[in-house]
């Protein structure tokens, strides 16, 4: 490989180069143009006036609108990621059991509900809890949202647990059976404390993902930001502004998820360390070891 080359592609020459300048030149050019067209198309519509924004400083449009919605989204988002967790911790352990026909039902269930899209099981579980009236009117919208978003992630998860426990060294199952421990101990005590922190990314982007998807509610009735974003710019005319509003709550949202896990993430790991810190000897004593028959110490002689 020349010296000018990398490992994965040859390093570009001055024609090259010159080349990428000018593209990038005229890429910036066509993202001027393109943003000063749709500020001309908005401003000639009147949505950028300070009038659209005077809504959002009022306490009535989010005590009205927004706040609900925000709630709404936050209700869906954590009850579904908890059950997620609960259902995607079982699927996973029960698609590394010893037992064939667990396997077989847990990776059904697994492949069937990472192939069907959200929306779909939200409206179908919408329309199963209204025919057989499971739940009150007033929940039917929540229950669906919260049924589609746990079952999609959940199976999501349940492949990102069985991942991350085979991504453990193999010895420590051997080990752990050499000493007599049994599937289910070695799963709760060894595997999945280590595998947690190995998993934890992955995690936190499918809960940034469910909280995403909550948007999704609104096709089927649910109040939650966006369909009160929406509410909001059609009764004061700026939808421009209040989608703004939401993608920036949302924003705020998903960050927020996203801070906490990486918190949680360096909580466990600094646990770990100090569980397994070896406490400091007295430097004034020689550990020395126990050998049956052996006398070290001098002592047996006295």
């Amino acid at each position: 490989m020349s010296a000018h080359g990398t490992v994965l592609y040859d390093a570009p020459g001055p024609r090259a180069k010159a080349l990428y300048r000018i593209l990038s030149v005229v890429v910036a050019v066509l993202l001027v143009v393109a943003g000063w067209i749709v500020y001309r198309a908005l401003d000639a519509n009147g949505q950028l006036t300070a009038a659209k924004w005077e809504p959002f400083v009022e306490s009535s449009s989010w005590t009205t609108y927004l706040l609900p919605g925000i709630r709404g989204t936050i209700i869906a988002a954590v009850a579904s990621i908890v059950l997620a967790l609960v259902l995607g911790t079982v699927l996973g352990i029960a698609r590394l059991s010893d037992h064939r026909w667990v396997r077989w039902i847990a990776g059904a269930i697994v492949e069937l509900f990472r192939a069907v899209p959200v929306l779909i099981l939200m409206i179908f579980a919408y329309q199963v809890f209204a025919e057989y009236r499971v739940f009150k009117s007033g929940y039917l919208a929540l229950a669906a949202v919260i049924t589609g978003l746990t079952l999609y992630n959940g199976s999501v998860i349940a492949e990102i647990v069985r991942a991350g426990i085979r991504s453990l060294p193999r010895g420590q199952s051997e080990a752990a059976f050499a000493i007599g421990m049994r599937k289910n101990q070695l799963m709760r005590l060894i595997l999945l404390p280590q595998a947690v922190t190995v998993m934890l990314p992955a995690i936190v982007s499918q809960m940034v993902i469910a909280l995403k998807d909550s948007a999704l509610g609104y096709l089927i009735g649910y109040v939650e930001v966006v369909r009160s974003g929406q509410q909001l710019g059609a009764f004061f005319q700026n939808y421009l502004p209040s989608l703004l509003v939401v993608a920036a709550i949302m924003i705020i949202l998903n960050s927020a998820l996203t801070q906490f896990a990486v918190w949680l993430e360096k909580r466990l790991r600094s646990g770990k360390r100090k569980k397994g810190a070896v406490p400091a000897e007295d430097p004034g004593t020689v550990p020395t070891m126990t050998v049956p028959g052996l006398d070290l110490t001098g002592e047996g002689r006295k």
